[in-house]
């Protein structure tokens, strides 16, 4: 009798343990083809992402590079069933030259594209993209922030900031984007580090994956585990935002 309940505690042990490596597999084949959960950190894209918010990226839609997958494998170079981007896609990437940082941006520049700033009125190929005043964004703070709303050649449209009328990003030389590379650019136009600046150009290689839908949204830098801040820090209109 002994020697039965020790063999079926030892066949328990052995079912927990391969359904947990089944659990861990399934989440790391989610992860890596499917979804990708992020947080934003900063309010680089402000008023379309808060500090706070929580993403799925789809890691499908440009296809599959070294970058998909944890810990970046030096496997392959390129993309695997590579698709490519659109203009106004909102994406996350990892940032050339210190490829260990996720940035997210959303799409200005496709390759041969001509990109400047002018005055704040960001060019396209010599084009003015429309920008009508859009009220104000207020801050956690209480501050009011104006808004103008961008409609892209493809018709892609969204809000931008403009904190400062003058700001070092207002007005830029004209940047030509290399064959294979993306320009990007944060909406808060005078807090963003993008590809005005020290970003740069992103290879298509870098790209992670498209922002699809905020799933969670916290305030206050509370962190989603403290349920006890949720009744003062949860934004509940901003849950299943559709972003892409």
């Amino acid at each position: 009798m002994v020697d039965r309940a020790v063999s079926k505690d030892k066949g328990g042990f052995w079912e927990t343990v391969k359904v947990v490596v089944q659990a861990l597999l399934l989440a790391l084949v989610i992860r890596t083809f499917l979804f990708q959960p992020f947080s934003i950190p900063s309010g680089s894209m402000m008023p379309t992402l808060l500090i706070g918010d929580y993403l799925f990226v789809s890691k499908w839609s440009y296809g599959f590079s070294k970058y998909s997958f944890p810990l970046s494998p030096d496997l392959f170079d390129g993309r695997i069933l590579g698709s490519s981007p659109e203009r106004g896609d909102i994406i996350v990437f990892r940032k050339p030259n210190e490829v260990q940082t996720d940035y997210i941006k959303r799409l200005i520049g496709l390759p041969g594209d001509r990109v400047q700033m002018r005055d704040g009125v960001l060019f396209i190929n010599g084009q003015a993209v429309p920008k009508v005043p859009d009220g104000f964004f207020t801050t956690e703070a209480g501050a009011q922030i104006p808004q103008y709303r961008e409609t892209l050649p493809n018709g892609v449209t969204y809000d931008t900031l403009d904190a400062e009328p003058d700001s070092v990003g207002d007005n830029t030389r004209e940047f030509v984007v290399p064959a294979d590379h993306y320009f990007m650019m944060g909406d808060n136009r005078d807090n963003s580090l993008d590809s005005r600046f020290d970003v740069g150009y992103v290879p298509f290689e870098n790209l992670v994956g498209k922002a699809q839908v905020i799933f969670f949204s916290m305030e206050n830098d509370a962190s989603p585990l403290e349920v006890w801040e949720w009744p003062s820090s949860l934004r509940p209109s901003r849950i299943l935002t559709w972003l892409g």
